[in-house]
């Protein structure tokens, strides 16, 4: 992935955190994934399906040889491989419902690889982004869910993904931490055993 964020931008989004978690016993991980899949298999899942398809018409409707016919197989699987194996054609190519599945998945998946779950209170929370998917989510730990009302997290997403389509990738997952530690903060105040139990700076992610 292009590095889209500098050294300070970084400081800047682990100071947000900082910040945040000084006013609350909760604990927020920020993570951008380059992609939240390969999808490898979608090239060859097409470029095979047009390969079964080519045949048909041939037999059908020309005096080709057997011969022939299995050549212009071959030649439609490798034409059509190699025009949606680039990255970009792959992920364009890949129905955007699958997308949106394989980039949750990849948040939950995040949610228990940074230990959000084992926090003393139960109070994580993952701010997450996958940018080939356009996709971003917040998932929240059990007994956040709980007190935070239906579609607050939504909200928060929706100006997240604005910030990044304009651009303003550090904006974003700053204004996005200040709101959930906001959210936190009135929830679960600080208490008399606080730790900081997960790390504090962006944690960015290439693709598998």
């Amino acid at each position: 992935m292009r590095p889209m964020f500098s050294e300070g931008d970084e400081q800047r989004i682990t100071e947000a955190i900082a910040r945040a978690e000084k006013a609350t016993s909760g604990e927020i991980v920020a993570v951008v994934a380059a992609a939240s899949s390969s999808y490898l298999y979608a090239p060859f899942l097409w470029a095979s399906v047009v390969a079964l398809l080519v045949p048909w018409p041939l037999i059908l409707w020309t005096w080709w040889p057997a011969a022939w016919i299995y050549l212009a197989q071959v030649a439609a699987f490798a034409v059509v491989l190699g025009a949606t194996l680039p990255r970009p054609v792959r992920y364009w190519i890949v129905p955007g419902s699958i997308k949106r599945a394989r980039a949750h998945r990849r948040a939950i998946e995040q949610f228990v690889a940074q230990n959000l779950h084992t926090t003393s209170g139960r109070t994580g929370v993952l701010i997450f982004l996958s940018l080939a998917e356009r996709h971003a989510e917040i998932v929240a730990d059990a007994a956040i869910e709980a007190r935070v009302a239906a579609g607050t997290w939504q909200d928060i997403v929706t100006r997240l993904t604005a910030q990044f389509t304009a651009g303003r990738h550090t904006d974003g997952f700053v204004a996005a931490i200040e709101e959930v530690g906001g959210h936190l903060a009135q929830h679960f105040p600080p208490g008399s055993c606080d730790a900081n139990e997960l790390p504090d700076h962006l944690i960015v992610l290439d693709v598998d």
